[in-house]
């Protein structure tokens, strides 16, 4: 994923938890926020060291891209994401995460 498609800056993650709406189950929490002048989709991961050591966290940030990447071409553009993980998707495989992802995005309706 290009690095214009991801949110890095502290204040691009405050500015979407402020602004923008969030939907949640066991696994995740989605925050989105609306960009009209955006033309593309941006993506924000949150891995907090409580689940667990990097190994860990980078593969829990690699399912999630590459959801967002499988799925690229039915979510929404003009948005910003920014998806926090929660504990049980430390011990999930892919095809768990992916599912419990893609019920999070289509609770918050990204999916065009």
């Amino acid at each position: 994923m290009k690095k214009k498609y991801r949110i890095k800056k502290n204040e691009e993650f405050q500015e979407v938890f402020k602004r923008g709406t969030s939907v949640a189950n066991r696994q995740f929490v989605l925050y989105v926020l609306d960009k009209p002048e955006q033309l593309y989709f941006r993506i924000g991961l949150s891995v907090s060291k409580k689940i667990g050591k990097a190994v860990v966290r980078n593969r829990v940030k690699r399912y999630i891209r590459q959801v967002f990447h499988e799925e690229r071409d039915r979510i929404e553009i003009g948005k910003d994401y920014v998806i926090i993980a929660r504990m049980p998707v430390a011990t999930m495989e892919y095809e768990e995460a992916k599912k419990s992802l893609l019920h999070v995005l289509r609770r918050a309706n990204v999916f065009h």
